[in-house]
């Protein structure tokens, strides 16, 4: 299991039964679905952080249905390398990528944290042999120099907590968008394509790249699939319903998956 620290006071977590306890006495309960809440009320930004249930079923049906498997196996691949022993999967979401790295790495103590409720729980159902979290990855519940390996799909990080939690020599793997990345989707969804932001601005000391990739290949999507992954992203809010549903009823040619994957390795 993650070596847990108390969200208040950052003291370890000792379990019992049910419930997780830090020395100076604040206690939190495991929910009847497996699951851990330490999120603190002061430290959410809205009552409800996180996708929304709509968004949640999308990319559930999109995942499940294999769209990106190719993704998942070479991220087992680029941390499996690693051998790692202690792994977080920081803003996992409902799971996809989490359980997958539980089948991919027998040996490895697995944690799954995001800050929706709604996605957590949804996780649960994948498997009780992941530890699974609700908390926030700009105040990561897990105690410094833990984690050998730490992975963030298009989740926000933060540079000090990873820095604090991986041990000297842990690898953090930062997965997120190439410009490229369902370019013909873009297209056929907005008037003008707004730049791709960096995957990293600047490299903080600490950390070094030892791996920088980038993963291309087709999808052909019936129009179900094309929906969800629609309604999955931001583009399901962002774009205007009519050109949504006319590249759902028309479908599309030329749809790329590119994925940048950067493995840094701590000092």
């Amino acid at each position: 299991m993650l070596e847990l620290i108390c969200p208040l006071c950052q003291q370890p977590l000792l379990s019992g039964s049910r419930q997780w306890v830090c020395a100076n006495g604040h206690s939190y309960d495991q929910a009847r679905q497996g699951y851990l809440n330490l999120l603190l009320v002061q430290h959410k930004k809205s009552r409800q952080p996180g996708d929304t249930p709509t968004m949640l079923a999308c990319r559930q049906a999109f995942l499940d249905a294999g769209h990106y498997q190719p993704v998942s196996d070479r991220i087992g691949e680029l941390l499996g390398a690693g051998g790692p022993h202690q792994l977080l999967d920081m803003g996992c979401g409902e799971g996809y990528y989490t359980a997958r790295l539980q089948q991919q790495l027998p040996g490895c103590a697995i944690g799954g944290m995001d800050i929706s409720k709604d996605a957590i729980i949804k996780a649960c159902r994948r498997g009780r042999e992941i530890q699974w979290l609700v908390g926030s990855t700009a105040r990561l519940p897990v105690a410094d120099a833990s984690l050998d390996a730490a992975l963030s799909v298009f989740s926000p990080w933060s540079w000090e907590e990873c820095l604090r939690c991986l041990k000297p020599g842990g690898q953090l793997l930062l997965v997120g968008p190439h410009g490229d990345h369902l370019l013909a989707l873009r297209e056929q969804l907005y008037d003008s394509i707004h730049p791709t932001p960096e995957l990293i601005k600047a490299l903080p000391e600490g950390l070094e790249i030892v791996n920088d990739q980038t993963l291309r290949y087709a999808l052909d999507l019936t129009p179900t699939d094309l929906a969800s992954l629609i309604g999955m992203t931001p583009h399901g809010f962002r774009s205007s319903p009519e050109r949504q549903r006319t590249v759902v009823e028309t479908g599309l040619t030329g749809l790329e998956v590119a994925m940048r994957m950067v493995l840094l390795q701590r000092s």
